[in-house]
């Protein structure tokens, strides 16, 4: 698969939380993670590579639905240590013999090979030089301006400004007398679904279970970060 030298953001909704994957040697490609934090690597050539460490598995799967039960076939995958969980949520995981913090699906392909609920996979899934698709929740930033939001250019202060140098200005007065529906205004920005596609695998540890993407991700330090091959 060819690389794309600019990798492409691309906001995702609220439904779009099912991934897919893909599977090889009988794993699952896909990884539940905690960002750490940015770095750097040199290679033996002297080359510097920026990287994000990321923080994954092992995942345990807590779930398998298929098209016959659910229609649709997808491998539920749980991560981390809960310190507490719902009763709910505690007798749904409670045949994986686990108590996940985190609990994504991970949507399965017809060509791939079964698994049962329980199984463990690491990041030793992964190969340096896979190419991966990142999904993480991108920084909240609270309320903000068009000029931080969308990037409008600010009105001139001299000659009439009285002020309102950062303001939108009109909107609209005349036909249709609405706002359409996604108009450029100002409101809350960030804290958004972001998919990053097409990033490059630089280091997998599998002692520290730590996985290195060539790049950057989405989201703060210790936020959930979704690693899937990309395909």
């Amino acid at each position: 698969m060819a690389f794309r030298e600019s990798p492409v953001l691309l906001e995702t909704t609220q439904e779009d939380q099912i991934f897919y994957y893909i599977s090889r040697n009988n794993t699952v490609k896909a990884l539940l993670g905690t960002k750490i934090g940015m770095t750097q690597i040199i290679a033996a050539d002297g080359v510097v590579t920026p990287i994000t460490l990321v923080q994954a598995g092992p995942c345990t799967v807590t779930q398998i639905k298929t098209t016959d039960t659910d229609g649709y076939d997808a491998v539920q995958i749980g991560f981390g240590d809960a310190k507490a969980q719902t009763k709910a949520v505690a007798g749904h995981t409670k045949s994986a013999n686990v108590t996940p913090k985190f609990i994504r699906e991970i949507r399965k392909l017809p060509t791939s090979p079964e698994v049962a609920i329980g199984d463990s996979f690491t990041v030793s899934v992964f190969e340096v030089g896979d190419e991966i698709d990142v999904t993480g929740t991108s920084k909240g930033k609270g309320w903000a301006g068009t000029i931080k939001r969308h990037n409008f250019q600010r009105q001139r202060k001299t000659h009439g400004g009285k002020g309102n140098t950062r303001r939108p200005g009109s909107i609209g007065s005349m036909y249709p007398q609405k706002i359409f529906k996604g108009k450029r205004m100002a409101g809350r920005m960030g804290g958004d679904q972001v998919t990053v596609h097409d990033l490059t695998v630089a280091l997998v540890d599998e002692k520290q279970n730590v996985i290195g993407i060539k790049g950057a991700v989405p989201g703060p330090r210790k936020g959930l970060i979704v690693i899937k091959e990309s395909f």
